[in-house]
């Protein structure tokens, strides 16, 4: 590698209740390839975090934060968001140059409705917690298991929720009702995301489902977007048995658009980092 050049960074947006360790396995096949992967925590999603802060924080300050955590970067990068993440991830590709965009079971967009009776009963059981948006929303074990984690082991299922943090109730308002947020938060216009856009979706997804995944990615421009569905998984597509899988085809999508993980051109120095970095090479 001449020196002065760096290797095209990818970076994972991670989604509600996470981290950025839901990618310590799924980043693996990026690595093997040459990326340069970042997976950092959004704001106030590690252990410890203040609570109060975590409450008063929305969706465009998730967004903001990794805009510039972005722009810190020396290359622009393929950002990959998965759930809430592909919903912030959308909100930062308008705001900074980025190589590519990849949506991984990505809660929707304003605008964009549910498609199915489990969106719908997601939003009503939201509503049932009465002013949740005024608080932090703590992780449900049984919510988790049946929705997010429901393909997974028992034992993996358990050791994976033993890491979920509580999440911002602003945050999942604006994303899962957004029609009640006049703000509108979650607004991303597809005429201010200039990369190419790859949707991936589980058959068997309660949360974000293929049909409304579908919905957002039909947004974009004939040939902006691509959308491929894996039949047999659910939502936690970054840790199901098939998971490799979608690494390795969105690995194909980026080689075939001229995305690899070769020396490019630096922009400048690494300025910019925040909670729960991890970073390799």
């Amino acid at each position: 590698m001449r020196r002065g050049n760096v290797v095209t960074p990818v970076v994972f947006v991670h989604g509600a209740f996470c981290g950025g360790w839901a990618f310590d396995s799924f980043r693996e096949p990026f690595e093997a390839a040459g990326f340069e992967t970042h997976a950092p925590n959004l704001p106030h999603h590690e252990r410890g975090a203040d609570l109060e802060q975590l409450a008063n924080t929305g969706l465009k300050d998730y967004a903001h934060a990794i805009t510039l955590y972005v722009r810190g970067l020396r290359a622009p990068p393929v950002l990959v968001g998965h759930s809430l993440g592909g919903l912030v991830a959308q909100l930062a590709a308008m705001h900074t140059p980025i190589a590519a965009l990849a949506l991984l079971a990505p809660s929707a967009p304003w605008g964009v409705p549910p498609t199915t009776l489990d969106e719908h009963g997601n939003s009503f059981g939201l509503s049932l917690l009465g002013d949740y948006w005024r608080r932090p929303v703590p992780p449900d074990y049984r919510v988790a298991r049946s929705t997010t984690l429901d393909r997974l082991s028992r034992e993996d299922a358990r050791r994976a929720f033993a890491r979920f943090v509580p999440e911002s109730g602003r945050a999942i308002r604006e994303a899962v009702q957004w029609w009640t947020d006049h703000s509108m938060s979650s607004q991303a216009p597809v005429y201010r995301i200039a990369a190419p856009v790859l949707g991936l979706a589980g058959g068997k997804d309660r949360v974000n489902s293929a049909s409304t995944v579908r919905r957002v990615i039909a947004r974009f421009p004939d040939g902006q977007a691509h959308f491929h569905e894996f039949p047999e998984m659910s939502h936690w597509l970054v840790g199901e048995p098939e998971a490799q899988e979608v690494a390795q085809l969105l690995l194909q999508w980026l080689d075939a658009r001229g995305v690899g993980a070769k020396p490019v051109k630096v922009k400048r120095k690494l300025l910019f980092g925040f909670g729960g970095d991890s970073a390799r090479a």
